[in-house]
């Protein structure tokens, strides 16, 4: 999310620059969220394909508009399946002029390339990440025209304009229709590969303009290269693109072939100085080509990879082949619909259950899928690996993550989630540590901490243990007991001596102490718990030690989390409600990440006894922690994020499960039911901030089913379930949770039983749900206060 945080920052620069009227208007737009320039969401109303039977109550545009910035989902609308390599989808251009400086970053306000608000569309890439803040991808730009190659400026975006009544989107389909020029476009995709279908009106003068250097957002590319071969009606090329993340390792190189069903009527390149016609190949920093066919309907099937042009061959021909689009679409359908079926639910609304599917097909979008084929991926050596018995995944966005994603998946995706320790792993035998933020074949340094801590020994403790975790705990140990390794900057704990020393992170030895303290510890936690299970006493109780250490940064007479020097005072200047995101000059939140001192005050999930323990009283954290969502706004964050709760980031998203260990369940049960009803919509805008991964997403369906995962950690803190009925399928066994009395109005929960055994507590254990089950809510419409339900 901090990714953006510069380009924002511009543009209300350039509002304060300009007259009162653009000032004015701006802020119009901002306040009706640009309804005034979309149409309403897309209905699933194509004549050729329906979406199955679980997909149907997917909304592939949930999070694909609001403001620009923090508060939007940066999610896309295109073709994929799950996990898949390709996410073929459009990208659209900004609705103000090219020469308006008010919006510095012309394509994609939506980091994945697709803004609803939007109403040009340059094309269909195929890669891109979803829902963060960071702008990766966009390779290989295919846009369809019947636009004569003589009348292209190729020196200029080219685009057509769209509408949201043309657009049809559901699971592994996507298809809109140009009215400018009177084209029908469709897409879907396999693992690897994207399929395209393009139907124009007339039989001659149609084309496809393939920008060999495009990149989402502009970020940039180079070394483009591209060979044509009429004959076998083939293209293939490569090009090194430096988005967000990519930027940060020298780039990201990429190869494609793209097969067509039909001869070239006339084909050229442009190499960012001319457009030559009947050439065949070319290498520039700015390439597009224009191939052109005398046929109503074209299609093209594309295989990517990162390895060789080879592989993207080898990957087209393995998993499309001979098939058809028709087949293609029913297979990727089928793909979905395998997953989205692991969860069942009975109950509740029809947004609702819309609003659950649409998270669940969220959550199955990253990490990445990075091996062709044949095994073969690019290490963190930028050396060629085999992926023999796993597949190997990148694009793991662990900081966010680790919270809600990678806990469900050590439910519902267990093959998987082993995959992706093990690739963790590989990643740190190749690269030198454990990752935090991991994208492509290299670590972007991004955000703080090693929750690769908590995600692996939260799925070893879960029982996935097919992977090294030996070397796993060596190379937490390692990182955690500093210094860090030259070289490893990107992947450390940065400030880690500073921890070691004083207990916690100061202030002097550089910013973010309070939110590096508090990861740490959490961490340390995790460590510990790993420790115990491995049977290392010593280390066990070392690091159980250390988890303590969130406590050093408590100010008792601010009852807050400050940043500490290293001669034990706390940092004067201190504003709770300050957000990071407004504090252009760290005035006040040097120490802390994505939020304020208000938000960063609850960041103690896995030992909320200990952090109680820090207030006046049980009695006043409580009122505390009441004021924090009473004082919150009642609806989907506009363009600032919110100074109080704030649902659109990862520091407070546990906060409603706290008062479980307070005592006070039934406002757990309150204000998860709060958040579920105002924080979420079956609408564009739809979550409350970037998605994350789908982290947002696994929360609301963690919530919506009745419990929460504390990250790094076995246990499941028990909430208020919005369906009548609900069923996990965990592979061998599943769990099924029931609300008996349930209605709308019953939201409180008077009694909970776990396998017809009455519990008196307000959370559970993996172990106890494990081997499958049922767990029985007895829903009322008052709280039950009674004592012994803590």
């Amino acid at each position: 999310m901090r990714f953006i945080f510069k380009k924002i920052i511009k543009i209300f620069l350039y509002i304060l620059g300009t007259g009162i009227t653009i000032s004015l208007l701006f802020l119009f737009g901002v306040w009706l969220k640009y309804t005034s320039i979309v149409s309403p969401i897309p209905t699933n109303k194509n004549d050729f394909f329906k979406p199955a039977q679980y997909g149907k109550l997917v909304n592939n545009f949930i999070g694909t508009g609001g403001f620009p910035a923090w508060v939007c989902g940066m999610n896309f609308p295109g073709a994929t399946v799950p996990f898949g390599m390709v996410r073929l989808s459009p990208e659209t251009i900004s609705l103000f002029p090219d020469d308006n400086l008010l919006i510095p970053q012309k394509k994609g306000l939506n980091t994945s390339g697709y803004y609803y608000g939007d109403n040009r569309m340059l094309g269909f890439s195929h890669t891109r990440l979803a829902g963060t803040g960071a702008t990766d991808g966009g390779h290989f730009l295919f846009t369809p025209t019947s636009t004569l190659p003589s009348a292209i400026d190729y020196q200029k975006d080219f685009y057509h304009h769209f509408s949201h009544a043309d657009e049809t989107a559901f699971p592994g389909y996507y298809s809109v229709k140009f009215k400018d020029e009177n084209i029908f476009t469709e897409l879907s995709a396999t693992k690897r590969t994207g399929f395209h279908r393009y139907t124009f009106t007339e039989d001659t003068n149609n084309s496809i303009l393939i920008k060999i250097t495009n990149s989402t957002g502009d970020r940039g590319a180079k070394n483009g290269s591209v060979k044509i071969y009429p004959d076998q009606k083939e293209i293939e090329g490569s090009v090194r693109t430096f988005g967000t993340f990519a930027g940060r390792y020298n780039g990201q190189k990429i190869y494609f072939i793209a097969r067509f069903d039909q001869d070239f009527s006339s084909f050229g390149i442009w190499d960012g100085t001319k457009f030559t016609k009947n050439s065949k190949s070319a290498t520039d920093d700015n390439l597009i080509i224009n191939i052109g066919f005398n046929n109503q309907k074209v299609i093209v099937k594309v295989g990517i990879s990162y390895i060789s042009i080879e592989n993207a061959r080898l990957n087209l021909n393995k998993e499309v082949g001979d098939h058809t689009f028709d087949e293609i679409v029913e297979k990727a359908k089928q793909s979905w619909e395998d997953k989205l079926s692991l969860i069942t639910i009975n109950g509740g609304s029809e947004e609702d259950q819309k609003i659950f599917y649409s998270a669940l097909y969220r959550s199955f979008q990253m990490p990445t899928l990075y091996n062709d084929v044949n095994g073969d991926y690019i290490g963190f050596d930028n050396q060629i690996h085999q992926a023999s018995g796993f597949n190997y995944y990148t694009d793991l966005s662990l900081w966010d993550t680790f919270r809600t994603i990678h806990p469900l998946f050590n439910l519902i995706a267990k093959e998987e989630q082993k995959d992706m320790m093990v690739s963790l792993i590989q990643m740190a035998k190749q690269g030198g540590s454990l990752p935090r933020w991991p994208s492509g074949n290299g670590y972007t340094g991004s955000m703080l901490g090693s929750p690769a801590d908590m995600t692996i020994t939260e799925a070893y403790l879960k029982g996935i243990r097919d992977f090294d975790v030996d070397f796993a705990y060596q190379t937490m140990k390692e990182v955690a007991l500093g210094p860090t390794k030259k070289g490893s900057e990107a992947s450390g704990r940065r400030g880690i001596e500073g921890y070691i020393k004083y207990g916690y992170c100061p202030d002097e030895l550089g910013d973010e102490s309070v939110a590096k303290t508090m990861e740490y510890a959490w961490a340390d936690h995790s460590i510990a718990l790993l420790a115990k299970e491995l049977g290392n006493t010593q280390d066990f109780e070392f690091f159980s030690n250390q988890s303590k250490n969130y406590k050093n940064v408590w100010n008792p007479e601010t009852q807050y989390f400050q940043s500490r020097k290293k001669d034990g005072s706390f940092v004067e200047k201190f504003d709770a409600l300050q957000l990071t995101y407004t504090d252009w000059d760290e005035e006040y939140t040097r120490g802390y990440v994505e939020g304020s001192a208000l938000q960063w005050r609850w960041a103690v999930p896995f030992d909320t006894k200990g952090l109680i323990s820090l207030f006046k009283s049980k009695e006043y954290f409580i009122n505390e922690l009441n004021d924090f969502f009473e004082l919150s706004k009642p609806k989907l964050a506009t363009w600032i994020p919110d100074n109080y709760y704030w649902h659109g980031n990862e520091p407070d998203i546990h906060a409603a499960y706290l008062f479980n260990d307070a005592d006070r369940p039934d406002l757990t049960q309150k204000w998860v039911r709060w958040i579920l009803k105002n924080k979420y919509e079956d609408e564009y805008v739809g979550i409350d901030g970037n998605d994350d991964a789908g982290t947002l997403s696994a929360w609301y369906i963690f919530s919506s089913l009745g419990l929460y995962p504390i990250a790094g950690t076995t246990i499941y803190q028990l909430g208020s379930p919005l369906w009548k009925s609900s069923e996990i399928n965990m592979g061998d066994y599943s769990l099924k949770i029931i609300a008996d009395n349930y209605s709308k109005e019953n939201i409180f929960v008077k009694e909970v039983f776990l396998n017809n055994v009455s519990l008196d507590r307000r959370w559970i254990k993996h172990a106890e749900i494990e081997n499958g089950g049922i767990l029985r809510f007895i829903m009322s419409k008052s709280p039950n206060l009674k004592k012994e339900i803590n």
